[in-house]
């Protein structure tokens, strides 16, 4: 039997020179770790925390020993471990105390260490999407507020760490850390399991599952603030669990929908960006630049999905992504296609972030007026994101309807509502253009940066 701990000849691998060679070598195997673990052990929260010094473990010792031959038996192994030691600690803490008390209530002889379980053979079979989905279900069980079920889905299922999801919020580690923590606590108190989460659990919470995978691509595919526009690494981990999470539940076409919308968002990463790091908007991107594999994946998708019946939202946004993909160029998009769909989605998910979607399209199909007539609907939302979104689309309205003056003083209001800098000079470029009679009319805002923030 081949030893889970052996490491290649070769030490010092220098694939793992680099933290994120060693990051996206860990991330996808955590999921299977912690399921592996989990079946084993009944405590969720303390799984949790074994799995992290594992991998704590092998970010400290395989850029020097290089990578074992199986990386997932080998964090198994490792977690199993650290797991009794942490049992046998509280053991022998429960020991101290019953002695000092000296309670004869309580038999010393009756508090036992756990029994020793065998370490998992490096044949021993990982967890599936069957166990991805239990996770699901687990991180995202009611007894949770939402930002504890977005942290604990992005720590136990993503694999992000603690400092990672704290960015990716804008909050600090600490706070990141609490919510994680008492997530845990919760699932204890309330006696989760992750024997206790049966998969078939998941379609019930699907659409908080949904919402939260929706949130992590999002935020990697336009950062809500920072110097780069995207993260790939995040938009790339959303797609893979979304897409063992579509495997998991084939019959519900919302998760499938989903991942068709991610697929034909990020074929156009890019051309979203020049050379120097600034955003290109949809209507000025090279299409020869986008991603056809990813495009007709995700066009296969929808044409599959959208004559099954009834409609979901993930699923009409990706028809949207779809006729954006259709089309050999900017001026032969189907503007009248997407004013329907976002008909639809406005019937079946209203909401502001909808409403702007519709404006940019009711503008570029029947003029510019008839857009700012859709803006204003809306009021003054009370939120900046909302601000940000609100101005930068109201913005391009006006300037497309020749209200100089009312452009720019929107253009640079949104600019001043966003942390994304990429999004900051974008916006201020266009202030400055219609500002000296430029001429040019700007491109509408992309449809995915109108919709994807919550």
């Amino acid at each position: 039997m081949t030893d889970p701990l052996a490491r290649p000849g070769q030490r010092g691998d220098p694939a793992l020179t680099g933290p994120s060679d060693l990051a996206e070598l860990l991330r996808p195997l955590v999921p299977r770790v912690l399921s592996a673990l989990a079946r084993r052990h009944s405590d969720f929260a303390a799984c949790e925390d074994a799995v992290q010094e594992a991998l704590l473990a092998a970010t400290t010792q395989w850029p020097q020993t290089g990578v074992p031959v199986e990386p997932a038996a080998w964090l198994i192994t490792v977690a199993h471990r650290r797991y009794l030691d942490g049992i046998r600690a509280a053991t022998a803490q429960l020991r101290r105390e019953v002695r000092h008390r000296q309670d004869r209530s309580i038999s010393v002889a009756g508090v036992v260490d756990p029994p020793a379980l065998p370490a998992p053979a490096a044949s021993h079979p990982l967890g599936d999407d069957h166990d991805v989905g239990a996770l699901l279900v687990l991180c995202c069980d009611p007894a949770l507020p939402r930002p504890a079920q977005v942290a604990l889905t992005l720590r136990a299922v993503c694999g992000l760490t603690t400092d990672q999801i704290a960015a990716l919020h804008l909050v600090p580690s600490a706070t990141v850390g609490q919510r994680i923590s008492r997530a845990k606590t919760l699932l204890r108190t309330h006696h989760v399991h992750f024997d206790g989460v049966p998969a078939e659990l998941l379609p019930q919470r699907l659409n908080a599952v949904l919402d939260v995978l929706y949130l992590l691509f999002t935020e990697g595919h336009t950062s809500s603030a920072g110097s780069d526009l995207h993260d790939v690494s995040l938009t790339r981990e959303a797609i893979r669990v979304t897409r063992m999470l579509a495997a998991a539940v084939p019959e519900h076409d919302e998760a499938t929908g989903l991942l068709a919308l991610m697929l034909l968002t990020d074929a156009r990463a890019g051309a979203r960006v020049d050379p120097a790091g600034d955003l290109v908007p949809l209507g000025e991107q090279d299409r020869t630049r986008w991603d056809r594999r990813m495009i007709r994946e995700g066009t296969d998708i929808v044409e599959q999905l959208l004559p099954s019946g009834e409609v979901g939202r993930f699923q009409l946004l990706a028809a949207v992504a779809a006729v954006h993909a259709d089309a050999p160029s900017a001026d032969r998009t189907d503007w009248l296609q997407i004013v329907v769909l976002y008909r639809m989605l406005d019937r079946i998910a209203p909401g502001p972030m909808t409403t702007l979607a519709l404006a940019v399209a009711v503008g570029e199909a029947h003029g510019a007026e008839a857009g700012l007539a859709v803006v204003a609907e809306l009021g003054e939302p009370s939120t900046a994101r909302l601000r940000h979104r609100l101005h930068a689309v109201r913005g391009h309205l006006l300037e497309a309807a020749g209200d100089h003056d009312g452009a720019i003083a929107d253009y640079r209001l949104a600019a001043a509502l966003t942390s994304s800098a990429p999004e900051q000079r974008h916006l201020n470029a266009r202030a400055v253009s219609v500002e000296q009679g430029a001429g040019a009319a700007a491109a509408p805002p992309d449809p995915e940066r109108t919709l994807n923030r919550p």
